[in-house]
């Protein structure tokens, strides 16, 4: 079989050999003799499992026992609300910066949960650089921000230094470059980009940031009943928990963040430098914001378009066509896509423009 060089923006590419240990745990986890996804959840074996997913986030971003890890489905989408129905007290404000689609999704769903006000957006230029300079409010109840945007390929280089809480949507770079998680009081990603398949939530937050809004809870929308039962208050997914464990395993075996930060410089830079270089293509972003793992670019000759998917196609590429909002291509190189793949396409670029320059 053909090699697939896999840019899909999610669910995105996970490493073969975590694939390959994960369908063998479909037929027999753990020497059990029984599929994982036929044991119960609340096995000993399971428990491990969970025990070390949590703990191996916590390990991988460098943090200790202030802070709780839990898994939890719904997507980040569940996010958008369980983050201000946890956080945003009923006589306070929330700060959020609009730097997306998703962005502004968390926005509209925390207005319904309480006051929310909109510090800075980049929505006036559809959301092609990150905006800085702005004031956080000291007196918010925290202030929400997306670390990378999938759809329009920007990137936060530098996090903000924040008296208040800062809450991060790290949905699509989590795990992909070194950051100090102690100046977050919450991060959430959505597993299918980094982490492992669609169908799990990471939640990592800082317990002193919880039981503070002043209004009585819903069980399940409770981040303190899940940390208190160990992420299975329900039945938890199993399988994407599962394999997001064997993706951090990987990622450790590796060489941790380091290695994976440094590989991703490089799968950047490669294709950054051909999309400056080619007089077929530009960056639809701001160069100082450009995204490392979601790079968006347009074609001059929009008409050509046609021609150059060919081209890729024939060369195994997939999933490279941009979002619907920005148009022309967005290449995704989530941690586990090889610079092999990125080489592919880079040489792609540059046969297309010898032929049709």
């Amino acid at each position: 079989m053909s090699k697939v060089h896999n840019f899909s923006a999610g669910p995105g590419i996970l490493p073969a050999e975590v694939l390959k240990q994960a369908s063998e745990a479909c037929i027999n986890f753990d020497n059990l003799n029984l599929s994982l996804l036929e044991i119960s959840h609340r096995s000993k074996n399971f428990e491990a499992v969970m025990d070390e997913a949590r703990s191996t986030v916590k390990e991988l971003l460098g943090v200790g026992d202030e802070y709780e890890v839990v898994y939890l489905g719904g997507g980040a989408s569940l996010q958008f609300a369980m983050v201000p129905y946890n956080l945003l007290k009923t006589d306070g404000y929330a700060a959020y910066v609009n730097t997306g689609v998703w962005a502004n999704k968390a926005i509209k769903e925390a207005k319904i949960i309480g006051n929310t006000k909109v510090i800075a957006s980049s929505e006036d230029k559809n959301y092609n650089y990150i905006p800085k300079g702005y004031e956080i409010p000291k007196d918010a109840d925290y202030v929400h921000i997306t670390s990378n945007n999938t759809i329009y390929g920007t990137q936060i280089k530098e996090f903000p230094n924040s008296s208040i809480p800062v809450v991060c949507d790290m949905s699509s770079d989590i795990f992909s470059r070194k950051v100090d998680a102690k100046k977050f009081a919450l991060i959430y990603a959505g597993a299918q980009k980094n982490m492992g398949p669609a169908g799990s939530t990471m939640v990592m937050v800082k317990k002193d940031s919880l039981g503070k809004t002043g209004r009585k809870m819903l069980s399940m929308l409770d981040y303190q009943v899940h940390i208190k039962g160990g992420s299975m208050y329900n039945t938890p997914p199993v399988f994407p928990i599962y394999v997001t464990l064997l993706t951090m395993q990987w990622l450790k075996k590796n060489g941790g963040i380091a290695w994976i930060e440094k590989l991703n410089q490089q799968k950047s830079d490669a294709i950054y430098n051909e999309i400056d270089r080619n007089s077929l293509f530009y960056g639809s972003t701001a160069v100082e914001d450009r995204s490392q793992m979601n790079v968006c670019f347009l074609m001059n000759k929009p008409e050509l378009e046609p021609e150059f998917d060919k081209f890729w196609k024939d060369a195994g590429i997939s999933g490279i066509r941009g979002h619907r909002d920005v148009g022309g291509y967005r290449a995704s190189l989530y941690n586990a896509l090889p610079l092999e793949s990125v080489n592919v396409l880079v040489d792609v670029m540059k046969a297309f423009e010898k032929k049709f320059a």
